[in-house]
C-alpha cells in the first residue's frame, strides 16, 4: 500500500490572502504570510480554530482579540513559527494588545471581495512577534481548488494509493475540503505545524511501503525531507526559498505533473 499527503494552500487549492498591518492600516495581498514570519526572529502564525464567514464576521467588532478569544472560548493553533512559541505565549501578548476583531473582519471582506472560498482555506488569523509582544498583522485566506486536482484524486484513488491532507489550515476548512475532493475525514490532519507534519509522515511510513508529501512552502521541509518521495509544486506562483526546493526530491508546476512521477 502507498500513501500521498498534501499540503492544502498553494498545493491543492490556488491561495488568497489578504493581510491588514495594523502599524499603517494598509491591506495588502502581495506578501507571503510564511515569509513575513520568517522575516524576523520569533513571530509566530496563529490560527483561529472558528468560521470566519459565521462566526468572526458577524463579532462585535470593537472587542479586542483577547477579549473574543476568552468570553467565546476561541480555540486557536500556532500554524507556523520562526521561533519558539506556546500557546500561553501568545495569551500573554494578546492580553495587553489593542487588535480588535474589526481588524481581522477587514481582511476577511477583502477575500470575499476577490470571491474565494473561505471555507476550504485557513480561514483567519494574525501574526504576532514574540520579541516585541505585540500582534503586527490579521490576515484571512481563502482558495479555489485548482482545476486539475479532482482528476488527480480520482487517478490516485484508481491507482488504489490511499490520500491524506497534513496542514497549518484551520482543521474545520481541511473537513470541507476533504468532502470536495472525496476522501474520508479521518484522513485529514488539520493546522499542523512544520514538526507535526513530519511526525504524520513518519507515522504513516509505519503503515505503507511507500510516503509522498506534495508541498508548496517552508513548513512542508521536514515532511519533504521525511517522506520516502518529496514533491514540491509550484502552481501556486510564488517565491519559493532555495531550502525548499532542496528539500524536495522532484518539482513540478501544475498539480497533474504528480501522475508522471515513478512511485
Amino acid at each position: 500500500m502507498k500513501a500521498v499527503v498534501f499540503d492544502n494552500s498553494g498545493t491543492l487549492i490556488k491561495r488568497y490572502r489578504a493581510l491588514k498591518n495594523l502599524k499603517t492600516g494598509e491591506i495588502c495581498d502581495y506578501m507571503n504570510s510564511l515569509d513575513l514570519v520568517d522575516y524576523s526572529y520569533r513571530r509566530a502564525l496563529v490560527v483561529l480554530q472558528t468560521d470566519p464567514s459565521e462566526c468572526i464576521i458577524n463579532a462585535r467588532g470593537d472587542q479586542t482579540i483577547y477579549e473574543f478569544i476568552t468570553r467565546n472560548r476561541i480555540r486557536f493553533d500556532i500554524s507556523y513559527s520562526s521561533g519558539d512559541a506556546s500557546r500561553e505565549d501568545i495569551l500573554r501578548i494578546l492580553r495587553g494588545d489593542p487588535a480588535t476583531v474589526r481588524d481581522i473582519q477587514d481582511t476577511i471582506r477583502a477575500v470575499v471581495e476577490k470571491d474565494y472560498n473561505i471555507q476550504i482555506c485557513s480561514g483567519s488569523g494574525f501574526i504576532v512577534n514574540l520579541d516585541r509582544n505585540t500582534v503586527e498583522f490579521t490576515i484571512t485566506a481563502g482558495g479555489k481548488l485548482f482545476p486539475e486536482v479532482p482528476a488527480v484524486i480520482e487517478e490516485l484513488k484508481m491507482r488504489d494509493i490511499d490520500i491524506y491532507v497534513a496542514s497549518g489550515d484551520r482543521q474545520g476548512s481541511l473537513r470541507e475540503l476533504a468532502r470536495v475532493i472525496g476522501i474520508p475525514k479521518e484522513n485529514v490532519f488539520g493546522t499542523a505545524d512544520t514538526e507535526g507534519k513530519a511526525r504524520i509522515i513518519r507515522g504513516l511510513k509505519e503503515r505503507y511501503s511507500k510516503v509522498m508529501m506534495v508541498g508548496n512552502g517552508p513548513n512542508d521541509i521536514l515532511a519533504l525531507r521525511e517522506a520516502d518521495v518529496g514533491v514540491l509544486t509550484l502552481q501556486q506562483n510564488e517565491d519559493v526559498p532555495p531550502r525548499v526546493f532542496d528539500a524536495a526530491d522532484h518539482i513540478i508546476v501544475n498539480i497533474m505533473d504528480l501522475l508522471d512521477i515513478d512511485f
